[in-house]
């Protein structure tokens, strides 16, 4: 098996428990336009695809840029809040970069909030590289943003492995021909990982540093 070089992340429900966050700034937005509270449960099961398409799943069309609007000025305040790192991130981040690893993050959340998680919970500087869908101008499952992070740090293919925790993060390491680990515990149950062949399944964010010692 060939050495992996580049281990990319995806960020919400993967390294980052940021839900409370996501759920306080919806259920504020949906108050502020007289529409009623949603549960923790249901705002969890749709995030992972961009704020704008989370959005559309709770709001009216002509209410979306206006609800918009609200969710993130009030999200730069509630992730600075509730936003945590999932247990052992940091000391899995630490290991890979002592042993030499390149990593880095892809995600859908836009550029601003996905930098402010990642500087609130103090775990930017373990990254080579953060890219977002804003950035290159698709969301995930396309897999653009896994190939652009690929060119830039100069890993093939096979020296690849990305790690999510939703199923469109399985659907974006087949397409991008990548290997892929699945954290459980996040967005998505672990259902999703049936149509997905040799995806790696973890509990733990410990167990990536077992997989490829």
């Amino acid at each position: 098996m060939i050495e992996k070089k580049l281990f990319i992340f995806d960020l919400d429900g993967t390294l980052a428990d940021a839900y409370r966050a996501i759920e306080k700034s919806l259920n504020f937005t949906r108050s502020k336009i007289g529409l009623k509270k949603v549960s923790y449960k249901e705002a969890k099961q749709k995030v992972g695809r961009g704020d704008r398409i989370f959005m559309e799943t709770f709001f009216p069309p002509e209410a979306l840029n206006h609800a918009l609007r609200i969710y993130r000025r009030h999200h730069k305040r509630a992730l600075k809040a509730y936003s945590r790192l999932r247990p052992h991130a940091k000391f899995m981040l630490t290991r890979l970069k002592s042993r030499g690893k390149l990593t880095a993050i892809a995600s859908n959340r836009p550029s601003y909030f996905t930098n402010l998680i990642l500087n609130t919970l103090g775990i930017r500087k373990y990254f080579d590289m953060v890219l977002c869908a804003d950035e290159v101008k698709s969301n995930k499952p396309n897999p653009r943003i896994l190939n652009v992070l690929m060119k830039k740090l100069k890993a093939t293919r096979q020296e690849t492995v990305f790690v999510g925790d939703m199923d469109i993060d399985l659907e974006t390491a087949k397409r991008a021909c990548v290997d892929v680990i699945f954290v459980k515990g996040g967005s998505s149950q672990l259902d999703v990982v049936d149509k997905y062949k040799n995806t790696k399944i973890i509990s733990s964010l410990k167990e990536i540093l077992k997989l490829y010692e």
